[in-house]
């Protein structure tokens, strides 16, 4: 708004009145206002399941309640809130924050419910709740924070509810909670807790709620201030159970006396173990030592947070970690070298290595990850060595390694790339070698830029090889002529296996379509393909996806759903899902209909919907589900139709779709339901709710079948003795080839290659005996609770030194019976609740000496059956086992001849001894290259996992490089045909076809009926190599030269005795008497001319007919007529009752009844004498029983 010079006149001077008119208006309008995709009513915001990347703007200033839940915002920044001054209610859980700037929460001063839950947390700013006084629930489970700073919580002192439960927490600052004097509730079950400062707790008079179990307590004299705690509150922190030492684990820590609480060693009672977060510490499963902080194999799950500042270098390979967050490194700048290699990194965060100037390595190979994002290695100035090989990237942006002009070493080999935007490499001014091997690369003219970089730069050392167009396949990019990098319409791009993919120079395009779908506008149809799983890549613009009539079995939590953030209908229906992993529709929030009518689901749960926040529509209609119960559907409160038709559900548990506060429509029809007192609250609830289609029916009991649910009284819904504990909760998880107790479950002898799906996460003891297991399972790192693992008689033969990670209270393990040859020697690493390992029966000759350092609790070891090679590398290893006789007394030697036969356990120490080196055989177990198992000239390397692994020359392939590389590699002679590989472009190979097969690739069957021999009009059908005659009817034998005898046994076709007589057109049938027919299986109709009298009925019968003769008539035809009856007495048709007599008064019956009876048949009962003590009455034939009404007056004879 523009105002006129000259304040002085009347024209150009705004009046004080005005003013506050327009800036009202103007507080209004942005009061107003609401961001894209939210909706406003009120002071509510919602902006919940759009698929936000970040805190949207112009949020308005009088919102009281924002909810941002189900969404994809990766950090919260300080100013992301400001100005929201009346927010109480704040909703962001559910989303990836990985991050919380301090100071985001300040302006919010009214702010009472915070929920952060289910994000990437791995850390608290100190103070970032300072300014929130009003906080009463605070809700952070379900992240990865792993430490609790001692002003985490300042400020926020009218905390009621606060949860911390499943993160990673392990350092707790003493005084953490010391400002929560209001606290009732608090939550600090599963996490990595170790110890907990002195009286943590005291200051908390309200407590009525605490949850400590699932840690990893250890029970030393410093804990033995909670076990009073816990003994004086007996109604909280049930089953809080100590960890360590080995002889108080899985006590609870509140039965353990004071006395057994010790400290081991001089100086220990007197040393308090703390945490301390402010400059960074050495995380407790790691070491540190010279600037490097080794965290190799320790089953982590996310990056330490408040690592030491100074560290220069960080090994954090060997582990489960799936992310790298935003500013995961930022605050180490002296880092030099990081190492995340043989992780389950799928996401790296943008500014994940902001700032690190001084690092020179970075170590990622043996990920999953699928894209590196714009600007992540920015600023890495001094980085000469990045490994990315052996992930999943599919594209390389141009620009992504724009600042590495240092960079000497560059590893992309084995990915999913199939080109390269020219310039990729332009920046890279220092490189000398590059590894672009094992990629799908399309060799046309996009592509005509590398080979002549390569050419120029003789840089690349790892054979990169085209794998389309057909006619460049496994040739050397480096090698080919430009002009044969040409793109053309008549020549087919796709490689077998991967994706269509759209790529541009930004890595931003769509998936074209998933392989095999048909795509139209925002629709992908995939229907009717024989799919077993969901296609990996969908185009993010879908808003109805049709899986409809496939395959698919279980539905994986793959995080698929995240970007489809447009998607707003799943078809499932018609496939053979049996089941649904929790979180498998995480990010699914804009879906409003899911179809899964027609699967084999027999249970569901609510986390099987978890990220469903907008679905209004769900079938389920024709599963196996046999039972509804309280937590099926909780969180799916927009659900309007819900249709469980036609299946198994014989309860429903009270409350059931009271979390479906939406619900309008419920189809529960064509279901067995068992009305007995466990489903009394259903009739009611449908009555009242008037929301179900039709009216489902009981099923049983019997007196209450087909009957309709709402119209059974209550009191007919009854329970037999001992029913009434029946209910309907969900079932343990097991696998269907497996049988589960408790938390044990048994797979032995099934002939497994891989861990079957639906081992429930808190399983303690698995049986994997008598399988076919070549490999340790790696899923059986994320079993955390793990005590028992039996692997003995498989086929295992190499472990890998991140085999039994994350297996911390692993007691017994059985290797038993396999073929294991060498144990990498930090195979056992982590493992120091171990007390029993059995590697009996293997093929092992000699163990590094510290291989067993860590398994600081093993008292026992099987290691009998081995060819054990006793020279001096095993001297160790003979003393180790005599302190405490940890091996029984079996194991022997088998080596070097004079040690032969000598017992482990008995024989010195001094008599291993090394006379020269052990045999090759011996030493080729740990060092299998050794015997040069390669040939054609390829380079063997050592693998883990494979034993080794031969690097084939040109030309050639196989495990060994055996197989020569020519044209007849890829098989092109079909059903059986020889192949033999000729040079030249015009004839690659010629084809031997095996008989009955001709054409290029033997693909064309011969007609073998050109000169067929078929005889008396039989049909030739042409085989393979042969042919067969179809004979006419009365012709048989190969060439249809016989003439069949159709009145043989085995082929008459007469009935009833009847004659058959052969003709040229085929067998005759001469019938007997009273039969009829082609084949004398009618008989005659002999009723046509009867002779019945008298309306008698004619009845047929074979050659003759007899009559049915009327009422009173009688003979042969019915011809005698009846004989007329006397008169009948009025008495004949009356029945007295009760002794009675009837008399004939006036052509009237009359009954006369005996003494005491009554009625018009002497049927009623009207008195009764009492002739002495044991006199009773009795009652028979009552037809109203049970609710039959007696009336009975008494009177005595006299009054006395």
């Amino acid at each position: 708004m523009a105002l006129t010079p000259g304040w002085g006149s009347s024209a150009g001077r705004v009046r004080p009145e005005l003013w506050m008119l327009l800036w009202a208006a103007a507080w209004r309008l942005g009061a107003s206002a609401c961001p894209a995709l939210c909706t406003c009513t009120g002071t509510t915001v919602d902006c919940h399941g759009t698929g936000l990347q970040a805190i949207p703007k112009n949020i308005p200033r009088n919102a009281e309640r924002l909810e941002l839940n189900g969404n994809n915002i990766t950090r919260i920044h300080k100013n992301d809130f400001a100005g929201l001054k009346q927010l109480r209610v704040l909703q962001l859980m559910e989303n990836q924050i990985g991050a919380v700037e301090r100071g985001a929460f300040d302006d919010m001063k009214e702010l009472e419910r915070l929920r952060l839950n289910r994000n990437q947390l791995h850390m608290l700013p100190e103070l970032l709740f300072q300014n929130n006084q009003a906080l009463s629930r605070l809700d952070l489970s379900e992240n990865a924070i792993q430490a609790i700073p001692r002003k985490a919580f300042r400020g926020a002192t009218d905390l009621k509810n606060l949860q911390l439960d499943k993160n990673q927490i392990s350092c707790i600052e003493e005084g953490a909670f010391r400002a929560l004097r209001g606290l009732e509730v608090l939550t600090l079950n599963n996490n990595n807790i170790t110890t907990i400062p002195v009286s943590s707790f005291n200051h908390m008079p309200k407590l009525r709620t605490f949850r400590l179990h699932s840690n990893h307590l250890f029970c030393d004299c410093h804990l033995a201030w909670l076990s009073q705690w816990l003994r004086q509150r007996p109604t909280i922190g049930l089953f809080t159970q100590c960890s360590g030492p080995a002889s108080l684990r899985g006590l609870n820590v509140a039965e353990v006396q004071k006395s057994e609480f010790s400290c081991s060693g001089p100086g220990e009672a007197g040393r308090v173990p703390t945490c301390t977060l402010s400059s960074g510490s050495c995380p407790a499963m790691c070491t540190c030592s010279n600037g490097i902080v080794d965290c190799r194999g320790k089953g982590l799950t996310a990056i330490p947070a408040n690592l030491p500042e100074t560290m220069t270098e960080i090994r954090l390979e060997l582990n489960g970690i799936k992310s790298i967050p935003p500013g995961a490194f930022s605050p180490y700048r002296k880092l030099r070298r990081i190492d995340l290699s043989n992780n389950q990194i799928a996401e790296i965060a943008p500014d994940a290595f902001q700032g690190l100037r001084s690092l020179n390595s970075l170590v990622l190979y043996g990920n999953k990850i699928t894209d590196l994002p714009r600007g992540v290695f920015g600023g890495l100035y001094t980085l000469q060595l990045l490994l990315l090989n052996a992930n999943k990237i599919n594209c390389i942006r141009p620009d992504a390694f724009q600042d590495l002009q240092n960079l000497s070493l560059l590893s992309l080999y084995d990915n999913k790339i199939q080109s390269l935007a020219k310039g990729t490499f332009t920046s890279l001014r220092a490189i000398q070698t590059l590894h672009l091997a094992q990629n799908p690369f399309i060799c046309d003219c996009n592509l005509k830029w590398l080979a002549d970089f390569l050419r120029t730069n003789p840089i690349e050392t790892s054979g990169a090889r085209c794998a389309s167009p057909r006619r460049l396949a496994n040739k050397r990019i480096g090698q080919i002529k430009s002009k044969k990098f040409r793109c053309s319409a008549k020549e087919q791009y796709f490689i077998p296996g991967t994706e269509d993919y759209q790529l541009n120079s930004e890595c931003s395009s769509d998936v074209v379509c998933p392989h095999k779908c048909r795509c139209e506008a925002s629709m992908v149809e995939c229907s009717s393909l024989k799919l077993t799983k969901i296609p990996e890549r969908i185009p993010q613009s879908t808003a109805e996806l049709r899986l409809n009539n496939n395959e698919i079995s279980i539905l994986e939590a793959t995080g698929m759903f995240k970007k489809l953030t447009h998607l707003k209908k799943i078809n499932l229906s018609n496939n053979k899902v049996s089941e649904i992993e929790d979180g498998a529709f995480e990010g699914a929030a804009s879906v409003s209909e899911l179809h899964l009518t027609a699967n084999q689901l027999e249970s569901i749960r609510s986390g099987m919907f978890r990220g469903l926040d907008g679905l209004r529509t769900l079938m389920l209609r024709n599963n196996r589900i046999s039972c509804i119960h309280n937590d099926s559907f909780t969180g799916l409160r927009n659900v309007r139709l819900l249709s469980l038709y036609d299946n198994q559900i014989t309860t429903v548990s009270p409350g059931a779709f009271d979390t479906l506060q939406s619900l309008s429509t419920l189809n529960l029809l064509a279901n067995p339901f068992n009305c007995n007192c466990q489903l009394a609250w259903l009739g009611d609830w449908l009555r009242k709710r008037k929301i179900v289609t039709g009216n489902p029916r009981c099923q049983n009991p019997d007196f209450l079948r087909q009957i309709p649910l709402q119209d059974v009284a209550f009191p007919d819904f009854r329970c037999e003795e001992g029913q009434e504990e029946g209910g309907c909760l969900p079932r343990p998880q097991c696998p269907q080839e497996c049988a589960c107790l408790d938390t044990v479950v048994r797979c032995s002898n099934k002939h497994l290659r891989a861990l079957p799906r639906g081992v429930p996460k808190n399983v303690t003891e698995l049986y994997l005996d008598g399988n076919q297991f070549t490999l340790v399972p790696g899923q059986l790192s994320t079993f955390k609770y793990l005590q028992l693992v039996d692997l003995s008689n498989n086929k295992i033969s190499s472990l890998s030194n991140s085999s039994f990670t994350n297996m911390s209270q692993l007691t017994t393990l059985i290797l038993s019976y396999n073929a294991l040859q060498c144990i990498p020697p930090l195979a056992f690493q982590g493992l120091r609740s171990l007390r029993l390992l059995s590697l009996h029966g293997n093929d092992i000759s000699t163990l590094r000496e510290g291989i067993f350092a860590d398994v600081t609790s093993l008292s026992h070891l099987a290691i009998g059956a081995n060819p054990l090679y006793c020279d001096c590398h095993l001297r160790w290893l003979s003393s180790w086992v005599k302190t405490g006789y940890k091996e029984p007394g079996i194991a022997r030697c088998a080596g070097p001849p004079d040690m032969e036969g000598k017992l482990l356990l008995t024989t010195p120490a001094k008599k291993f001894e090394c006379h020269g080196p052990p045999t090759l055989a011996v030493q080729a177990k740990c060092d299998p290259c050794l015997s040069s198992p390669c040939q054609n000239q390829g380079t063997c390397h050592n693998d883990p996992l494979e034993v080794y692994r031969c690097a084939c020359p040109s030309g050639y392939k196989g495990r060994d490089c055996e197989v020569s590389l020519d044209s007849c590699s890829s098989g092109p002679c079909e059903n059986g045909g020889t192949c033999h590989a000729q040079e030249g472009e015009d004839a690659p190979f010629t084809c031997s076809c095996p008989t009955g097969f001709e054409g290029a690739t033997c693909g064309v069957n011969t007609d073998d009926c050109v000169e067929h021999a078929c005889a008396n009009g039989g049909i030739c059908v042409d085989g393979v190599g042969n042919y067969t005659c179809q004979c006419p009817l009365q012709y048989e034998g190969r060439a249809c030269e016989q003439l069949v005898d159709l009145c043989s046994p085995d082929l008459n076709p007469c009935q009833h005795e009847a004659q058959c007589v052969g003709t040229p057109d085929g067998p005759r049938c001469e019938c007997v008497p009273g039969y009829a027919g082609d084949n004398c299986s009618e008989t005659q109709d002999d009723c046509r001319d009867h002779r019945c009298q008298n309306g008698a009925q004619c009845v047929d019968e074979v050659n003759s007919y007899s009559c049915l003769c009327a009422e009173g008539y009688s003979g042969q035809l019915c011809e005698i007529p009846p004989h007329l009856p006397a008169p009948k007495s009025p008495c004949e048709g009356t029945e007295c009752q009760n002794g009675a007599n009837c008399v004939d008064q006036g052509n009237r019956p009359v009954c006369q009844c005996l003494p005491g009876f009554g009625g018009p048949e002497c049927e009623k009962l009207l008195s009764v004498n009492f002739v002495d003590r044991d006199t009773y009455l009795q009652f028979t034939d009552l037809q109203n029983w049970p609710r039959a009404n007696i009336t009975l007056q008494s009177s005595s004879a006299s009054q006395t």
